[in-house]
């Protein structure tokens, strides 16, 4: 199978993140795969949940599941080395890859990782790192971590699932910065009162997963491309960039499905291609 190659990768992105990080006017963006977005405000960086391995297809490889790949990598891990403040949403590997979170961590002494307080023991377990280094987050809460203010939300992926202490396991992030914020969604169902927690947000960008929930696929479902458009519209995101897609073959959607609703329910958006970065203003 020959892979949807990457809009730019390695060096050339690389180059690209440099060349404007001491930019002073807006954020920007860039997509780096699956639900993997890298954010840079005035030289700061905010990764979320990085996905940069192939550690699920050679997991899966003999399994009645194969993880078959679709698009290339958009950069090895281990040469993010600037990096401020990254996350994990949730446990799956797709978004807590050791193979990935270990080079991150051990290129940027000084990062900070952000994590379902629920999840401590596992994200520690899985990085083989000190349980007190990451930064735990449940829902109704906020913090400040490398320069970006936290609030956390409820997930559904599949159910709003708690710990014995009430804590959530699946969570999302809005993060806020200077004049800015933005929402990244984690993996999530469109549940009872995400629309009304997200709306006084008046977010400027939301990362939402546009896949769906097949249980054919036999894995946690997400947004569809129809439910993305619908909920960017219903909160007055200035745009939505979809995410959960063009990774592997049996668990992904069509951007264009997304486009094609977003058109209809007038919600703004960007679809971005791996690697290809924005600007917001």
């Amino acid at each position: 199978m020959t892979l949807i190659p990457a809009y730019q990768k390695d060096d050339v992105l690389l180059a690209d993140i440099e060349r404007t990080r001491s930019e002073e006017t807006g954020f920007r963006v860039w997509w780096l795969g699956q639900s993997g977005f890298l954010l840079q405000w005035r030289g700061r960086h905010l990764l979320f949940d990085p996905y940069l391995s192939d550690s699920l297809t050679r997991k899966y490889a003999t399994t009645d599941n194969p993880h078959v790949r679709m698009s290339e990598r958009a950069v090895d891990p281990a040469r993010l080395d600037f990096l401020d403040v990254v996350t994990s949403s949730h446990n799956h590997t797709d978004h807590l890859d050791a193979e990935t979170l270990q080079p991150i961590l051990a290129h940027n002494t000084e990062i900070q990782l952000v994590i379902p307080e629920a999840n401590r023991s596992f994200v520690a377990e899985r990085l083989g790192c000190d349980e007190a280094l990451p930064v735990g987050m449940n829902d109704t809460q906020v913090k400040e971590v490398g320069g970006f203010r936290f609030y956390g939300l409820p997930a559904a992926h599949n159910e709003l699932e708690r710990d014995p202490a009430g804590q959530c396991r699946y969570m999302g992030y809005v993060v806020e910065f200077g004049p800015y914020k933005v929402y990244h969604s984690g993996d999530t169902l469109w549940y009872d009162g995400l629309a009304e927690s997200l709306a006084p947000f008046q977010v400027d960008v939301a990362f939402l997963p546009i896949n769906g929930n097949r249980p054919e696929r036999r894995v946690a479902g997400n947004l569809s491309a129809e439910e993305a458009a619908q909920l960017g519209r219903v909160i007055g995101a200035r745009c939505v960039v979809p995410h959960h897609y063009h990774l592997f073959t049996f668990n992904t959607e069509d951007p264009e499905r997304f486009a094609e609703a977003a058109e209809r329910h007038q919600t703004p958006y960007r679809i971005l291609r791996i690697g290809e970065g924005m600007q917001v203003l």
